[in-house]
């Protein structure tokens, strides 16, 4: 994992998150995060055959959103998703800007009037690759001049949440509406100062955390690394949330309301043909979320993880059936799509696609 070092770096400090989103202990790693990727995934290729073979399509979950390419499987555009919701709900979408390549990000941003902080992403990307809070104008030049010049970025508003949560929401071909089938929160890696201990010594103390501190130390630097947090100061060492940089994801059905459940409908219902896939937002507290307040930051398609599986909370047998249980329901959902006239995308078109979307991930910027 690369990390970007700077000014501003990993290391700012956010403040706890207001109303309370219930929290598990940091350190506390689940059974599924355990495995192995390579071993973690062969379940999940096995079951995803014996659906292929079932159904008679190996790439079948392709039409489950048909104003989506791939229906969302990979490759999609992070901004084609969020231009496909209505105007009307602007007021719940961070405000989003393309860079296309030769543009200038900073005359795009100076003639939008949009205000720093804020975050820089691929159009098309995956787990928070390339994804980066910038600053001012030299931090987006600096960016730009990483980014592949053939490739399409993103200048998003920074909403300061701080809370992010994703979710899930399917609706089948014929139905009026929709429900929410899956919800998580995602917890930014970091670490709470007692007064008295390096930061270095509070990221080695997490089991969570420990592996990756000497990318933190490259990151924030000898100084910041070295300082001993105040009591009770929370510092945040990732923009991004992902597990992949000691993020972690909490199961939080728990939240879902009939309120909250009919804003994520509506929203859904304003996009041409989406019926499967997870809304990414941000948000204050509980409460707010609850009643429906957020601001989405991406629409995934048909490809998204059933993140609140990988819950620690959760034993390996649990959190597979949840994985699985999903898999199932874009199946299901996807013979009705066919049904309906819909036909999947080839295999090898879909490979190409996967292999674009990889090529374009191995040369992003660091993330931070």
């Amino acid at each position: 994992m690369k990390l970007q070092r700077g000014r501003h770096g990993l290391g700012f400090a956010a403040p706890p998150i207001a109303g309370g989103v219930a929290t598990l202990a940091h350190d506390r790693i689940g059974a599924i995060e355990r495995l192995p990727k390579s071993l973690l995934c062969v379940p999940l290729v096995l079951q995803w055959l014996y659906l292929a073979a079932r159904y008679r399509s190996l790439t079948l979950p392709s039409v489950v959103n048909p104003g989506i390419e791939t229906g969302g499987l990979v490759g999609e555009s992070k901004a084609a998703c969020l231009d496909a919701i209505s105007a009307e709900f602007a007021p719940f979408v961070a405000a989003t800007l393309r860079v296309r390549p030769g543009q200038d990000g900073v005359a795009i941003r100076r003639a939008a009037g949009q205000d720093y902080p804020l975050i820089v992403k691929p159009d098309i990307g995956w787990c928070g690759y390339g994804v980066r809070r910038v600053n001012d104008d030299d931090e987006l030049r600096r960016y730009a001049t990483e980014f592949p010049g053939d490739a399409t970025f993103l200048l998003q508003d920074f909403v300061a949440g701080p809370g992010e949560a994703g979710i899930f929401y399917r609706r089948a071909p014929s139905a009026p509406s929709g429900s929410i089938v899956g919800m998580a929160i995602r917890h930014q890696p970091c670490v709470t100062g007692d007064g008295k201990t390096r930061l270095r010594d509070l990221i080695a103390s997490d089991a969570r955390l420990a592996h990756q501190s000497h990318a933190y130390q490259l990151a924030l630097g000898e100084v910041a690394f070295s300082r001993i947090p105040a009591l009770g100061e929370t510092i945040t060492l990732t923009t991004v949330a992902s597990l992949r940089v000691g993020g972690r994801y909490e199961l939080a059905m728990r939240l879902r309301t009939d309120r909250l459940e009919q804003r994520i409908d509506a929203i859904a219902r304003s996009m041409p043909e989406f019926h499967f896939g997870r809304f990414d937002v941000r948000f204050g507290t509980e409460d707010e979320l609850r009643l429906g307040e957020f601001r989405i930051i991406e629409v995934n398609g048909a490809g998204s993880e059933a993140i609140e599986y990988w819950d620690p909370s959760l034993g390996l047998i649990e959190a597979y059936r949840g994985v699985f249980r999903k898999q199932e329901m874009l199946f299901e959902l996807a013979s009705e799509f066919r049904r309906a006239g819909h036909v999947p995308i080839g295999i090898m078109p879909l490979a190409r696609a996967w292999q674009a979307q990889l090529r374009l991930m191995r040369r992003y910027p660091p993330s931070n």
